[in-house]
């Protein structure tokens, strides 16, 4: 499949290039932003009545989970309102750049530039995410621990190093842009190596410098690139090209991913599996010890999803990697092979979070239409549906199209295996002897994310 570059269509281009599009849209998710953290502060303690709790995690997560990360990739993180207020404060410009940058704009330790302590974050919140889910207030604190946390980064650090190496849902969202049809690249290189100001990365009148800290020329993966759009409007030769792509066509790319990337998939990959067993399971147990922040049950929950999550899926995965090689006598690395190979882990697990996200949303949706009429408990109906009473949608059809998603998310990590392993090991059979382990535990996993989410 070849690419289609849309920012080389005019239209689309002087859309892309105009900040007003993009100002707009961020402007409005902010007042959603606020208004979700007043709910969450001052409206109704009954959390499928509350704005923060619904529209947030119904309402902006369907959104998230079913159209924009499969679709568009990071398109989020280009219109996200948590790095807005840090932003401005550190560029000393709400709209273009021409105003005085206030911090210290700190370079970010070499030492923490990678996907580890985006991790840490992520399996901090997911131990508390089923208070987050429920309790309104502990989702405002959230939301206004994301914001100011920001801020503090943006004011000793340089760009948004907030946004790259510390948001747990941009580590999420960057993962699975790999898998998505939508890319931003530089069209020829050659332009750039003869471009010596290289605004793209550095600014000018036009742009900022890349806020990500990426030098588009060498850009191959979507994991670090926010689309926020700079380097077009700062490149003067019109060489940055937003294309539409095969999907997971950089999955392909085993050279570039290290093994912060490899644990982040068996991270996420085996968090929708304990998400699907808590949140739609029969094991009130477990919701319950979960809820139990602090105390000697939940403990226990934070242990099982401790040794689950980072403990017995990544060494099933070692397991398979070290059997395909001992199978197709394999002198590549084993560090390598456990690397390289997990760009199979994305397809299966955007797959999984789909699966999970279709089951718990979809009974769940009708909750969004009362507080969108009535978001802060006050008693308002302003759109008329302030009474719309609580109807489960889809669930004849949710088990078929769990299936399906999780089917096409199997068949597509297992191909994308096969072809990884194409680039290391030449000989056919010995090719298939390497993928046919990593296959099976790829196949065990999506038979147990079906078996968790049916029970």
């Amino acid at each position: 499949m070849r690419s289609l570059d849309v920012a080389g269509i005019p239209a689309t281009r002087s859309l892309l290039r105009s900040r007003w599009p993009q100002f707009l849209v961020q402007l409005v998710l902010l007042s959603g932003f606020t208004l979700a953290a007043v709910s969450g502060l001052v409206g109704t303690p009954v959390g499928n009545r509350n704005f923060a709790i619904i529209a947030v995690w119904v309402g902006w997560w369907a959104i998230l989970m079913l159209v924009a990360v499969p679709l568009l990739g990071r398109a989020w993180c280009s219109v996200c309102p948590l790095p807005l207020p840090g932003e401005w404060l550190q560029r000393g410009s709400v709209f273009a750049p021409r105003g005085r940058p206030w911090g210290l704009g700190l370079r970010w330790p070499n030492r923490f530039r990678n996907l580890w302590l985006q991790n840490g974050v992520f399996v901090l919140m997911a131990l508390v995410s089923l208070v987050i889910l429920t309790t309104p207030t502990a989702s405002a604190a959230l939301l206004m621990g994301l914001v100011f946390t920001a801020i503090a980064v943006s004011m000793v650090f340089e760009r948004r190093a907030f946004c790259r190496y510390l948001c747990p849902i941009g580590g999420f969202i960057g993962l699975y842009s790999q898998a998505s049809p939508l890319e931003l690249r530089v069209k020829d290189r050659s332009i750039c190596a003869a471009h010596a100001e290289k605004t793209c990365y550095s600014g000018d009148a036009s742009g900022y410098g890349c806020p990500w800290q990426v030098f588009p020329p060498g850009l191959t993966k979507n994991l670090n690139c926010g689309l926020c759009l700079e380097c077009i409007r700062t490149c003067p030769h019109e060489n940055i090209a937003v294309n539409l792509r095969a999907p997971g066509a950089e999955l392909l790319l085993p050279s570039v991913r290290g093994l912060d990337e490899a644990m982040k998939g068996l991270l996420m990959l085996g968090s929708a599996g304990v998400y699907s067993a808590l949140m739609l399971g029969p094991w009130a147990v477990w919701r319950d010890a979960a809820y139990a922040v602090g105390q000697a049950p939940w403990f226990a929950y934070a242990g099982g999803f401790l040794a689950a999550t980072m403990l017995v899926f990544p060494s099933l995965y070692l397991l398979s990697i070290l059997a395909g090689r001992a199978l197709a006598r394999s002198a590549v690395p084993v560090r390598k092979l456990f690397t390289s190979l997990s760009g199979a882990l994305i397809p299966l697990g955007l797959a999984a979070w789909i699966a999970f996200s279709l089951g718990f949303l979809l009974p769940n949706l009708s909750y969004l239409w009362p507080v969108l009429s009535d978001p802060l408990g006050s008693g308002w109906d302003l759109l008329g549906t302030a009474g719309a009473v609580w109807t489960p949608y889809g669930t004849g059809v949710v088990p078929t199209l769990q299936s399906i998603v999780l089917a096409v998310g199997l068949a597509w990590s297992c191909a994308t295996a096969q072809r990884i392993a194409a680039g290391m090991v030449e000989d056919t059979r010995r090719r298939r002897a390497l993928v046919l382990p990593v296959a099976g535990f790829l196949t065990l996993s999506a038979a147990g994310l079906m078996w968790l989410l049916a029970a």
